[in-house]
């Protein structure tokens, strides 16, 4: 399993993210920013564990992300 973490409130929406990984990210429609599909808020940091399979999607959809507000941790 892996934890993505992603502080939405610190992204600009540049949409790497959902091009890269789209069946984990998806565009909000109202804000122009990105969504974790499933995540979780908890004091601004939205969380999803999902399986490691997703791992190297995700990577690189963390290190594309202009701002750095993704975060991948294999647990």
């Amino acid at each position: 399993m892996i934890t993505i973490i992603y502080r939405r409130n610190k992204c600009i929406g540049c949409n790497y993210c959902t091009e890269i990984a789209p069946q984990r990210w998806q565009m909000n429609q109202k804000d122009g920013k990105s969504n974790l599909i499933g995540s979780k808020e908890k004091k601004g940091f939205w969380t999803n564990k999902v399986p490691e399979t997703e791992f190297e999607m995700n990577q690189k959809a963390a290190s594309s992300c202009p701002v750095k507000v993704i975060e991948i941790r294999k647990i």
